[in-house]
């Protein structure tokens, strides 16, 4: 009967020994996989970085980039005017104040009286400041960022490259001591009558057609009313 309860023990100490070996080596490999996958997952990390890096990061996004394209090589012409009043009328331009639209905040779409808007309702959600190569933002969220003290310059459909080069050549002129400070360009969205235009808030610069004399009319512009809005946002 000893000998018969000994085989029994020693049967079921090797069951006991084989199941252990086969959950150890069950263990190894999920640690394998695991390293395996974590290798992968750092390989795919590092190939997004490196094709990001080698694409400058461009993406598909309609929203605002840096200003740093054709505009370089766009020489503007020296200042000759620096009263907005004598540089709009030597361009050809209108300079124009209106009354308060409105300023709550709405998800909805607004229709302005002014074109291109100067106030009114506007998506609680503001455009950001900077160029808008690939799109503009909606009207609404444009009149967000003027109630913010933004200057907003913009080119009619069509207009020629060298009248958008130029006018980001003018963004990216200092103002107040920086380059593109609280501006945005962009292609008008609105059907302006203007070939390029330039508002804030209750008012806008309207140019009918583009001539050198625009650039001093909207540098003047630019000066006269930036930051000068119902809500300072640095």
């Amino acid at each position: 009967m000893a000998s018969r309860a000994e085989e029994k023990e020693r049967r079921r100490n090797e069951r006991i020994a084989l199941e252990e070996s086969e959950r150890r080596a069950a263990a190894r490999t999920r640690r394998l996989q695991l390293a395996g996958g974590a290798l992968l997952g750092v390989a795919a990390i590092v190939a997004v970085v490196i094709a990001v890096s080698g694409t400058g990061g461009s993406s598909a996004s309609s929203g605002p980039s840096p200003s740093d394209s054709a505009s370089s090589s766009v020489k503007l012409p020296v200042r000759q005017e620096t009263d907005l009043a004598k540089a709009a009328a030597a361009a050809g331009c209108v300079v124009k104040s209106f009354p308060l639209e409105g300023r709550e905040h709405t998800t909805s779409k607004v229709t302005y009286k002014t074109n291109p808007p100067t106030s009114g309702n506007h998506n609680p959600n503001p455009s950001e400041d900077g160029f808008y190569p690939n799109g503009a933002p909606p009207k609404e969220r444009n009149v967000h960022a003027l109630e913010h003290g933004r200057i907003e310059m913009q080119w009619k459909p069509g207009a020629p490259a060298k009248v958008i080069n130029t006018l980001e050549a003018i963004f990216n002129e200092p103002l107040k001591g920086k380059a593109g400070y609280h501006q945005l360009l962009f292609e008008n969205n609105t059907g302006m009558p203007f070939e390029v235009a330039a508002a804030s808030w209750q008012h806008y610069l309207g140019c009918p057609t583009w001539n050198n004399k625009v650039v001093d009319a909207i540098r003047s512009y630019r000066e006269q009313y930036v930051d000068k809005a119902p809500e300072f946002v640095p």
